[in-house]
């Protein structure tokens, strides 16, 4: 039996268990995919203190080795349920066996939320994509679309830039979620249009895509529609959603699916603590995931210092 178990190898995940193995207590860390989590996808990290300019990969390997350095296990499996177990701790079921532990932390994230029109996951990989990193340069000297207003759509836009013919911006409203200074740099390159006011209705295409179709949005005075844009590539940013659905029976989740935890990341279960970007909260940025998982490893080690 571990003392803590860490569901997610993200920045929250990684950072809860430099926490946890410092305090002395043995961890074992899941993650489905790679560690780092979605920010392994982008190039270029501003607003990270200290380390300016660094890439989510650099960043990530420089965590993943101090939590490895310190002692931390982690197993490469997919968690398919968390339960109690008799009266202490919990067993943690993955695809191919079982594992116990004291405490568990959910350090789970978000993954991509969907434009939610038809063959958008039959076109997937032929000109539909959630990762401008991954899939950008198949779509060099071409024309593209990047549909969101946050700091992800954005990172995108920049990223396409520089590899695309053309970039349209696709975004509900006229003001966006992004943070201004980033804005201002997608608006500065030559080769990015902002399509504002409209919302898209059809993916044109039959092997592959070769257009979107829009509509207005109705929350933009004076735009009128439809309107086509001529692309091979969609590339989706319309924001996140919490992956958490595997814990609903365990722990309480608000109206849209996130942990109900304040900041010291307890949850309505005792043993259970949540980090990162699953939590509800306001802000979810690197810098608040490092702060969630320092103290959700904390507060497992109060925890087994005061219950078991």
């Amino acid at each position: 039996m571990y003392d803590v178990i860490i569901i997610g190898a993200g920045v929250a995940g990684m950072t809860a268990a430099i926490y946890a193995r410092r305090a002395g207590k043995s961890v074992l860390v899941f993650e489905t995919m790679v560690c780092g989590g979605q920010i392994v996808n982008t190039t270029r990290i501003e607003n990270w203190p200290g380390d300016f300019g660094v890439s989510g990969t650099g960043l990530t390997k420089k965590i993943f080795k101090q939590m490895e350095e310190l002692g931390a296990e982690i197993k490469y499996e997919t968690v398919m349920d968390v339960e109690k177990y008799k009266d202490e701790g919990f067993v943690i079921k993955t695809e191919e066996t079982e594992y116990l532990a004291k405490t568990v932390i959910l350090a789970v994230g978000t993954e991509d939320r969907k434009m939610e029109l038809k063959r958008e996951e039959e076109l997937l990989g032929r000109g539909i994509s959630y990762c401008a990193t991954c899939d950008g340069a198949l779509f060099e000297g071409k024309a593209v679309a990047v549909v969101g207003g946050g700091n992800t759509a954005f990172y995108d836009a920049l990223y396409l830039a520089d590899i695309a013919a053309q970039v349209y911006v696709v975004h509900r409203r006229d003001k966006f979620r992004g943070d201004a200074a980033l804005v201002k740099k997608v608006r500065a390159k030559e080769n990015v249009e902002f399509v504002l006011g409209f919302v898209p209705e059809e993916i044109l295409g039959k092997e592959k895509v070769s257009g979107l179709k829009l509509k207005p949005s109705g929350l933009v005075k004076g735009i009128e529609g439809p309107r086509e844009l001529n692309v091979e590539g969609i590339f989706v940013a319309v924001g996140k959603k919490p992956a958490t659905d595997k814990f609903k029976k365990l722990v309480e989740l608000d109206e849209n699916g996130y942990i109900v935890a304040g900041e010291n990341c307890t949850t309505s279960c005792h043993g259970i603590f949540v980090a990162g970007d699953c939590r509800t909260k306001t802000l979810r940025q690197l810098v608040t995931a490092a702060s969630d998982g320092a103290m959700a490893a904390s507060e497992a080690v109060q925890y087994l210092s005061n219950v078991i």
